[in-house]
């Protein structure tokens, strides 16, 4: 099994409102079911708006951008095809672009 990353982005200035209605929670909620059920679901998080986050380190500027992190799911799969084929499930659910990526 490995380990993979799947991260939801949302566009600056997103108002989750009009786009993740009761249908799209009810849709996310099913997918984590289908992950738990399937025993590949690790750990799953939504994260508060950008403006709510702290930056640390030396000279380092906030990252900019067009799009920001807007929750993740850790994955425990067999392979990267596993992973990608729940990536879809996710960006579907959450009608968002997707990224899968694995850890060291």
């Amino acid at each position: 099994m490995a380990l993979y990353l799947v991260s939801v982005y949302r566009p600056i200035g997103f108002d989750p409102a009009p786009s993740l209605d009761a249908g799209a929670h009810r849709e996310i909620d099913q997918l984590n079911d289908e992950m738990v059920a399937a025993g590949v679901r690790v750990f799953v998080g939504g994260l508060q708006l950008p403006s709510t986050a702290t930056w640390l380190g030396p000279e380092v500027p906030p990252v900019t951008g067009d799009a920001y992190l807007d929750g993740f799911w850790v994955l425990d799969v067999a392979h990267l095809d596993e992973a990608l084929g729940w990536g879809r499930k996710a960006g579907i659910a959450c009608r968002a672009l997707v990224e899968v990526r694995p850890f060291h």
